[in-house]
């Protein structure tokens, strides 16, 4: 199994070339918290069934690219509020570098219980640097876009595909389709490693950015 070094969302942020100190009134939230969160979101309620999953849980292609122990190992990850567990995933860290400066990772960790749909790297590679850059510049509108990423419920793979389609905390709703053997889709991305626990959240890595009307 491959193993990735822990990246910090400090030293994610430095590589991505982006001054958090620009971004917002100029009260920064990194993704393991510590400072006051400038960003407002809608506040979350529990689901029906709790969609709480287990390590064991977890399904699709990239899983094995998960660290096999320390903070970013799945285990590792299932403790802690879900902006901290993304910042040691090493699939995640342009994900947490672009949370970071929508000052977001404070008010993600501070949900009782929530859906996060993460796009890995080179999702947000396929964006351009010179888009993720001004986006990491421009909170006002990075912040719609990752909250689009976001569902004021907890729920797990089956509860998903069982839907079919849920609203998020932006307001518009993703389309869930496929199922965990042949390939669960979020709109047109696709889960890359779905059901991974953490302290407030079920997550589900996705292999593109979404957007509305996706």
């Amino acid at each position: 199994m491959r193993t990735f070094p822990r990246v910090a969302a400090t030293a994610v942020i430095a590589a991505a070339g982006i001054s958090l100190a620009a971004c917002g009134n100029g009260s920064n939230s990194t993704a393991s918290g510590g400072s006051t969160t400038t960003s407002a979101m809608p506040t979350t309620t529990m689901s029906t069934s709790d969609g709480i999953t287990k390590t064991s849980d977890t399904f699709g292609p990239a899983c094995g690219q998960i660290p096999a122990d320390g903070k970013g190992s799945l285990n590792g990850m299932a403790s802690d509020p879900v902006a901290t567990a993304a910042s040691n995933n090493p699939l995640l860290t342009k994900l947490v570098a672009a949370v970071g400066a929508a000052n977001l990772g404070d008010t993600l960790n501070s949900q009782k219980a929530i859906t996060v749909f993460a796009p890995y790297d080179p999702a947000f590679d396929a964006l351009g640097a010179d888009k993720f850059a001004a986006l990491a510049k421009d909170p006002a509108t990075l912040a719609p876009i990752l909250q689009y990423h976001v569902l004021p419920t907890r729920m797990d793979a089956d509860g998903l595909i069982a839907a079919g389609s849920e609203k998020t905390l932006q307001g518009a709703d993703v389309k869930i389709t496929g199922d965990k053997s042949s390939g669960m889709m979020v709109n047109g991305a696709k889960v890359l490693c779905g059901n991974i626990p953490t302290g407030n959240a079920t997550v589900f890595v996705i292999d593109k950015v979404l957007t509305p009307g996706s």
